[in-house]
């Protein structure tokens, strides 16, 4: 297994459990982001991208697993630039900073989880 992205969630704000309810999405931003966007993102640790997050790659948060289906075009910068990008757990991911991933379940948000990008 090849670890390609490793943070540990902080904190979850308010909306975004909203937002993952009735969008089937989630915004990850490390904690250097602008407090004004708090309520809305899953915050995490400040972590460095080893490589390049690919379709068929997997996707760890918590206990539960997913498998990326499709990455975004500018994902890899927003996430090397802070941490930051949108997923979609079982949708389409249409914008080029979203990654579309599939489940079997909606992820529990949840400080203290970890959230792991990786390969097989």
């Amino acid at each position: 297994m090849e670890v390609k992205y490793e943070v540990k969630v902080t904190a979850v704000g308010k909306d975004a459990r909203t937002f993952l309810d009735t969008n089937k999405s989630f915004i990850l931003m490390d904690e250097n982001f602008k407090p004004s966007l708090a309520d809305m993102v899953v915050q995490h640790t400040v972590a460095e991208v080893a490589a390049d997050i690919v379709v068929g790659d997997k996707l760890q948060i918590g206990n539960n697993e997913f498998t990326v289906e499709k990455v975004g075009a500018v994902v890899n910068k927003t996430l090397r630039d802070g941490g930051h990008c949108t997923v979609v757990v079982n949708g389409n991911a249409t914008m080029p900073g979203q990654i579309a991933v599939k489940g079997n379940i909606m992820p529990r948000l949840r400080a203290g989880d970890t959230i792991k990008f990786y390969s097989n």
